[in-house]
């Protein structure tokens, strides 16, 4: 167990204490469904995990196809919230927060789009060694409303690991 100061009232929390490994498995899923189609993209990588100030991070690097470099992924996890920074040859500042819609600029070599996710549902699960998150998003590009998407992040450290690549769904 791990005692922490609540800093907004003079009262104590006492929290089980998470325990996770620097060295963690990212499995990422993403769903988009448009009209009578829907695409799915899962990717698995290796990242850091951090818990600092009763939030959890992950950084990652991400390769796109056809882009020089890395983009660095920055995530920043709590039940109510999900924020996803990128930088290097793609950035944005993206946020998933119940019930909010959010905007920002996501910049491409290619070129700038206005990008706003409406957020409709965030699942957190923790438990020792492994946390997942589940976001439920609309999507709207330069206004335009383009999908209703789905992130799956299921986040394990790598010593517990277990990788199954036939069952993949």
């Amino acid at each position: 167990m791990i005692l922490r100061r609540d800093r907004t009232k003079t009262r104590y929390a006492i929290r089980e204490l998470r325990i996770m490994t620097r060295d963690v498995l990212i499995r990422l899923s993403g769903l988009q469904a448009t009209e009578g189609d829907e695409g799915v993209v899962e990717v698995i990588t290796a990242g850091d995990y951090f818990w600092k100030n009763n939030k959890h991070y992950l950084i990652y690097d991400e390769v796109m196809e056809g882009l020089d470099g890395a983009i660095r992924n920055t995530m920043k996890l709590t039940p109510e919230k999900l924020e996803i920074k990128k930088s290097g040859p793609v950035s944005a500042n993206m946020v998933f927060e119940l019930d909010k819609k959010t905007q920002t600029h996501y910049v491409t070599p290619m070129g700038e789009l206005l990008v706003e996710m409406t957020t409709s549902r965030i699942g957190f699960e923790e438990e020792n060694d492994h946390l997942k998150v589940e976001v439920e998003y609309a999507l709207d590009i330069n206004y335009d409303h383009v999908s209703d998407c789905r992130i799956v992040l299921d986040i394990t450290s790598k010593d517990c690991a277990k990788l199954d690549l036939g069952n993949a769904q």
